[in-house]
C-alpha cells in the first residue's frame, strides 16, 4: 500500500515550530536523519537509499497540513482516516495538559481512573443494544486482537470450547497484530510472517462493481448471495468451531465497499443461527466516519461486539476500545475467572480525556450531522470523475470513498502487476502530493485511490479535491 509521497525535496531549515525546514537537536536536516534512522511504516526505503527524501511534515491547521518546504497540502485522508474534527484543536492540547498535571498515568490493572470511567460510560451509552462493557486498547489492531481473544474464552467459559475460529472476507484489513493479521484478507501483507494463528478463513467481500455476472445490477440479490458465502464457510468448518465472524461496516482495503442491501441484517441472522459472534471493525468506521458514533447503528444492526480506535481521539492521543456486550461479559462477572488480558498504555487518562474533549467537539459543531447532510454532495463531486476514461467506479458512504482505477471501462479491466504498481507509485502518488493532495493510492487489490478528510470540510474542499483529482487522473492517462 501507499499514500502519496513526494519523490524529491529540499531540507534546509531549524525549527519545530514554524513551516520552514527544520533540523534535528544534533543539527541534522530532519529528512537527511528520517532517512538514515527511523523505520517508516508499510514504506519502501530502496527508494530512500537511492536519494529519494522523506516528506517531513511540521503543521496542520484544520483541513491543511505543511511540510519542511512550507508546501501546503488538502489532507484528504484525515493523517490516516484519523483527525476527524481537523488538525490544530488547541482544545485537545489543553485537555491532555490538565490531565497531565493531575494523573499523568496509571493502568487498569484492577484500578480505575476517573477519565477512563467516563468515557467507557460515554461510550456505552452511545453504543447500540446491549453493548455497555468497554476494555481499552490503544490501537486498531489491539482491539481486534482482544476481540477474538474474547470471543475464544467466552465459549471456553459457556462450555462451547471447540468454538474458535473466526470468519472474515477477502481483502480486509484489521490490523498487524498476530491475530489480526491472520483475520486479515491481504495474502502479501501476510506472507512475510506466516505460519500465522491458525483458525481464520476467507469469505467474498462486498464489492458490487466486480460481483458475480446476473448480480452487478442487483444488489440486494448480491448482498444475499455475499451473505450466504458467510453461512456455508460456518457450516463448511462446522459452527461448532466457529467463534465470530469479523466485518467493517464499510470495508476499507479494496477501496470502500459499502455493504449492500439487506447484507448487513442477513448476516446477523446466520450469526444468530450458528451462535457465532458478530464483530464490527469500526476502526475506521467509527466516531463520524460515516455519520454516526457507530456505523452499525446507521445500517441498522447490532453486532455482539464493536473495535473502535483512530478517530476516538482524532489522532491527538493513541486509543481503542473493545466494545462487547452484556452477555459476553456475564461470565467474567463471577468467582475468580477473569480476561487474561491487558495493556500497559490502554485507556490511558490523558488519552481518555483527549478523547471525551473530542467527543464533546464533534458534538458540539454537530459533526455527525454535518457528514450526513453533506455525504450526497461529496459523492456527486466525486462521480464527476466518471467521465475520466481512468476511473471505473466511485463508491463509499459517508466521508469515506474509493475511485477504482481501470484499464478499460467497458469490460472493467484492472491494472495489475508492474503496471500497477508503476501507476500507483510511480504516477499517481508523487503527482498528488506536488498537486497540494494528500491521500492513498491504495494497491491491496484493485488500484484504486482513496479519500477519508477531515470531517469539518465541506463544498469548497470537495471541489479542489475533485479538481486535483480530475488534473492528476487526465495525466495518467496519458502515462498509462
Amino acid at each position: 500500500m501507499t499514500t502519496t509521497t513526494p519523490t524529491s525535496a529540499t531540507q534546509n531549515s531549524t525549527t519545530y515550530d514554524s513551516t520552514t525546514p527544520t533540523t534535528t537537536r544534533r543539527g541534522t536536516p530532519l529528512a537527511r536523519a528520517a532517512r538514515e534512522h527511523l523505520w517508516l511504516h508499510f514504506a519502501r526505503h530502496g527508494p530512500l537509499d537511492e536519494g529519494a527524501e522523506v516528506p517531513v511534515i511540521v503543521r496542520g491547521e484544520g483541513a491543511r497540513i505543511y511540510d519542511s518546504r512550507g508546501k501546503e497540502y488538502l489532507d484528504g485522508l484525515a493523517g490516516l482516516f484519523t483527525v476527524q474534527v481537523g488538525h490544530g484543536r488547541t482544545e485537545l492540547a489543553e485537555a491532555a495538559s490538565r490531565q497531565m498535571s493531575t494523573l499523568d498515568y496509571f493502568p487498569l490493572w484492577s484500578y480505575a481512573h476517573p477519565p477512563a470511567i467516563d468515557l467507557a460510560e460515554r461510550l456505552a451509552a452511545e453504543a447500540p443494544g446491549d453493548l455497555d462493557r468497554v476494555f481499552f486498547t490503544t490501537s486498531g489492531s489491539e482491539a481486534v486482537e482482544s476481540a477474538w481473544k474474547l470471543a475464544k474464552q467466552y465459549f471456553k467459559l459457556v462450555g462451547k470450547p471447540g468454538k474458535h475460529k473466526v470468519v472474515s472476507r477477502s481483502v480486509a484489513y484489521h490490523g498487524t497484530t498476530a491475530g489480526a493479521l491472520s483475520i486479515t484478507g491481504i495474502p502479501d501483507v501476510k506472507a512475510p510472517y506466516e505460519p500465522l494463528v491458525p483458525g481464520a478463513f476467507r469469505v467474498p467481500a462486498t464489492n458490487q462493481y466486480r460481483a458475480p455476472q446476473g448480480l452487478r445490477e442487483d444488489p440486494k440479490a448480491f448482498g444475499r448471495w455475499a451473505a450466504d458465502r458467510i453461512a456455508e464457510a460456518i457450516e463448511f468448518e462446522g459452527p461448532d468451531t466457529v467463534a465470530a465472524v469479523f466485518l467493517e461496516p464499510v470495508q476499507n482495503a479494496g477501496g470502500c465497499f459499502p455493504p449492500p442491501p439487506g447484507y448487513l441484517e442477513r448476516v446477523r441472522e446466520i450469526c444468530d443461527e450458528h451462535d457465532v459472534l458478530l464483530v464490527a471493525d469500526e476502526t475506521i468506521c467509527a466516531v463520524g466516519r460515516i455519520g454516526g458514533m457507530f456505523a452499525c447503528t446507521e445500517f441498522g444492526v447490532v453486532p455482539d461486539v464493536i473495535t473502535c480506535a483512530k478517530g476516538l481521539t482524532s489522532g491527538y492521543a493513541p486509543l481503542g476500545a473493545m466494545i462487547a456486550s452484556a452477555r459476553l461479559f456475564e461470565p467474567f462477572r463471577r468467582g475468580s475467572t477473569s480476561f487474561l488480558h491487558g495493556y500497559t498504555f490502554g485507556g490511558h487518562p490523558v488519552a481518555a480525556a483527549v478523547a471525551m474533549a473530542n467527543l464533546d467537539i464533534l458534538e458540539r459543531e454537530g459533526l455527525f450531522d454535518h457528514v450526513r447532510e453533506n455525504a450526497p454532495l461529496f459523492r456527486t463531486t466525486l462521480e464527476r470523475l466518471l467521465d475520466l476514461p481512468l476511473v471505473g467506479d466511485v463508491r463509499g458512504a459517508g466521508f469515506f470513498y474509493g475511485i477504482e482505477l481501470v484499464r478499460d471501462k467497458e469490460t472493467r479491466e484492472t491494472f495489475t502487476g508492474a503496471e500497477a504498481d508503476r501507476l500507483l507509485r510511480g504516477f499517481l502518488s508523487p503527482a498528488l502530493w506536488e498537486a497540494g493532495l494528500y491521500c492513498r493510492a491504495d494497491d491491496r487489490g484493485d488500484p484504486v485511490v482513496q479519500l477519508a478528510p477531515p470531517l469539518t470540510i465541506g463544498r469548497a474542499e470537495f471541489d479542489e479535491i475533485e479538481q486535483k483529482l480530475r488534473d492528476v487522473l487526465t495525466r495518467a492517462q496519458g502515462v498509462m
